[in-house]
């Protein structure tokens, strides 16, 4: 049994199909870390069309971690029923993704990363890049992976 995992979420319920997963793999006293990663895009996006209207990073960061933050509190008390003795922690952090997940794998010193993938392939994974081959790739820790079940999660 392991007694560190690192969970990743992203508000969708295909992201907390890991929570099960993880859960299983922890002993009795495991520890669990809930984490968000918001992105926020810094500059305008400009191109053919009109300049998109983006928020200012400031006011989107006040105004996005703390819902981040709000989620994961409502997942971490939903987990805490189920798991009385288990220890669970958040964190939310603006930027990209895998980044914000590895970095977090290092700083805690998990033992595991434990997340969703949508199981996408080919052109598909391609153009919309994969977080969790990202996360593979920097290989902070093992990682555990659950694939998509293809019965209608939708992010």
């Amino acid at each position: 049994m392991l007694k560190h995992v690192l969970v990743p979420l992203d508000g969708s319920q295909l992201a907390e199909d890991a929570l099960q997963h993880a859960a299983s793999i922890l002993g009795a006293d495991g520890r669990m870390t809930l984490v968000s990663a918001v992105e926020v895009p810094e500059v305008p996006i400009y191109g053919y069309y009109p300049p998109a209207t983006i928020p200012d990073y400031d006011a989107a960061k006040a105004d996005l971690l703390p819902q981040a933050r709000a989620y994961l509190d409502g997942v971490a008390k939903n987990l805490k029923r189920l798991h009385p003795e288990m220890v669970i922690s958040i964190e939310a952090e603006i930027g990209e993704p895998a980044e914000i997940i590895t970095n977090m794998a290092e700083k805690y010193h998990v033992d595991a990363i434990v997340m969703s993938t949508h199981g996408r392939s080919g052109l598909s994974r391609w153009l919309f890049g994969s977080v969790t081959n990202k996360v593979l790739s920097a290989k902070p820790c093992p990682v555990y992976v659950v694939p998509s079940q293809s019965n209608g999660h939708k992010k």
